[in-house]
């Protein structure tokens, strides 16, 4: 396993942390960022020769200036309520005073000042405003596919269609299952591997008070406690399952029966935790939080997106009430299991809202640049498997705060530039300046090329797809300019290098998919999120293949990909992840069709 040097590690922390925190350009001038706060704008300008240190000196001058104004414009009221807690040390970031100076833990507040803050910091957050125009169902209405009517034949949204599905089936009288304390092991080390890697919340000490009563049997009564002990098992079966599918292209009988069992057994204990959930609602802590997490990601594994959704919402909410008034103990894990659970959320929520645009978001990304990024938790035996998690975690926060500035920026219903040319190649050219910042500070271990090589390793592999996500959605206005002039009656002004731009925007959409593989966290927790997204990128290679211009461009790879991609979701559906879901159903009917589509090109 590739590693990352302590000290190494500290600095790549500090860059991400920086890279999460900081990064606000839209590419207009001035920024909003810097038109919102009174300064002057140097996007554009040349570089000068002055040294770093000046450089930085100037940088933390700006922001101390800048965060007195703030103050002194704030009542003396808000003032106290969001005086900053005392820093504490952080074994992986280093935590500096200076480094944090934005991120201190001035979130516990009163609801009154946590509203007039965020009035006044709002173009801080990374938000995914609702009807945004970037869903694989937005581009399924582009005109450029009227000529194929039969896309179209079923105009259901996803939304009706998942709301159609019969109720999740749930034993009346659940047994429990028989399994020894080699099993119990086994399952709580999946979960550690896998979830608790993804989504670091529980603690060591949490693992070993839930190890310590599964080892003595579980209690019968409805407590938190034994709601967490079940979700765990139930997520660390689940999790088994999904577990190297990344190299296995046609799993055998055999293999396919032992991922099935493993999944049965994850439902059966899911079903237990249902019966207990209840006190999960009656209980307002960290623990009773975690439950209702937990939930949500259970059933995205069950690839039903609307009680995903649920209880990510009821997530959120009850992390914004916990993270709005000082707790009356001093308790660092818990307050740190609220934060991370909090940014796992943000994670998933805008995960959904990228595909269910019309989803009322909980609120949660418009307080997300109070809340402090991870700090010091113990969720690995191991410092190094623990410090991997925290950094993997804090790329993907980075990197969906990006995704979302993206979206909005360029896509938000009423003032997305995407449609605008005179704005976007701007906007354009400053998000993928922040998305090579990102890919540069990664560790090695989650370093990845940009081609169809395997990854080092299935996080980087998963993080590539998210870079790819990203640079594909950033590019896509010049794809869309050029497809709307191809079909304009009359000539459009040219935009400069819209050619080369259409073409990183396809290649990021064939590399995408073409790339894609059973990375655990992907079949587990974005099975639909990833069929929708890669029926997107099929669309979007359908519409430019129809271009001669762009069509060169896309070349004999486009004919690879349909069947890849079927290849791949009928294994992970054969296992139980997400074959009976209609919108997978769907998205894999249009992968089918725009393949056909496709081929009749070449």
């Amino acid at each position: 396993m590739l590693v990352v040097p302590a000290r190494q590690g500290w600095v790549i922390y500090q860059k991400l942390d920086s890279l999460a925190d900081s990064d606000r350009c839209d590419g207009n001038n001035p920024c909003a960022t810097c038109a919102s706060i009174g300064h002057d704008c140097t996007y554009g300008s040349e570089a000068n020769s002055r040294s770093k240190n000046d450089l930085i000196l100037e940088s933390v001058l700006r922001v101390e200036k800048t965060l007195h104004e703030l103050r002194s414009a704030i009542p003396a009221g808000v003032q106290l309520a969001n005086s900053p807690q005392t820093n504490r040390t952080n074994s992986f970031s280093g935590s500096s005073p200076d480094l944090n100076l934005r991120r201190q833990s001035h979130a516990i507040q009163t609801p009154t000042s946590q509203d007039q803050r965020e009035n006044v910091n709002n173009f801080e957050n990374a938000v995914l405003d609702s009807m945004h125009t970037s869903t694989t169902e937005s581009i399924l209405q582009w005109p450029h596919f009227d000529v194929f009517p039969l896309l179209r034949h079923d105009g259901d949204s996803i939304f009706y269609l998942e709301q159609a599905r019969p109720p999740l089936a749930v034993a009346s009288n659940p047994m429990y299952p028989y399994v020894d304390a080699e099993d119990i092991t086994s399952m709580l080390e999946a979960f550690e591997r896998n979830i608790n890697f993804w989504y670091p919340s529980m603690s060591q000490e949490q693992l070993g008070n839930l190890r310590a009563t599964l080892q003595t049997g579980m209690p019968s009564e409805d407590t938190v406690h034994s709601c967490l002990c079940l979700l765990t098992l139930a997520l660390g079966c689940a999790s088994q399952a999904a577990e190297d599918l990344r190299f296995t292209a046609e799993p055998d009988a055999a293999e396919k029966d032992r991922r099935l069992r493993k999944r049965k057994l994850g439902d059966i204990y899911f079903q237990l935790a249902l019966k207990k959930l209840h006190v999960a609602h009656l209980q307002v802590d960290s623990e009773s939080t975690q439950c209702l997490f937990f939930t949500a990601l259970y059933f995205a594994s069950l690839v039903r997106p609307l009680q995903a959704w649920e209880y990510l919402s009821a997530t959120a909410t009850r992390c914004m009430l916990l993270l709005s008034y000082p707790p009356n103990t001093h308790d660092d894990e818990a307050e740190e299991r609220i934060r991370r659970i909090f940014w796992s959320c943000y994670i998933l929520e805008s995960d959904y809202m990228a595909e269910l645009s019309a989803c009322p978001p909980s609120g949660i990304a418009r307080v997300e640049s109070s809340i402090p990024l991870p700090s010091t938790y113990h969720t690995h035996p191991s410092e190094i498997v623990e410090e991997e998690s925290s950094l993997y975690f804090l790329a993907c926060i980075s990197m969906r705060r990006l995704l979302n500035r993206v979206h909005q920026l360029l896509y938000a219903k009423d003032t997305g530039a995407a449609f605008d040319h005179t704005r976007f190649p701007r906007i354009v050219a400053e998000l993928q300046r922040q998305l090579d910042d990102w890919r540069e500070v990664l560790p090695a271990s989650f370093s990845f090329s940009i081609d169809t090589e395997e990854a080092a390793t299935a996080a980087g592999g998963f993080l590539r797809q998210r870079y790819l996500t990203c640079k594909g959605v950033i590019y896509r206005p010049y794809l869309m300019w050029m497809l709307s002039s191809s079909y304009a009656e009359t000539r459009v002004p040219p935009i400069p290098d819209a050619m080369q731009n259409c073409k990183l925007c396809l290649d990021a959409c064939l590399l995408h998919a073409l790339d894609l593989r059973g990375f655990p966290q992907t079949v587990l927790i974005d099975t639909w999120i990833c069929s929708l997204s890669m029926s997107g990128a099929m669309l979007i290679i359908l519409a430019a293949s129809h271009v001669p211009a762009l069509k060169e461009f896309i070349g004999s790879r486009a004919t690879l990909v349909g069947s890849h991609l079927e290849k791949l979701f009928r294994n992970w559906r054969e296992v139980s992840f997400g074959g009976d879901s209609p919108s997978v159903d769907r998205s894999m009917w249009l992968i089918q069709q725009a393949d056909r589509y496709i081929r009749d090109c070449y």
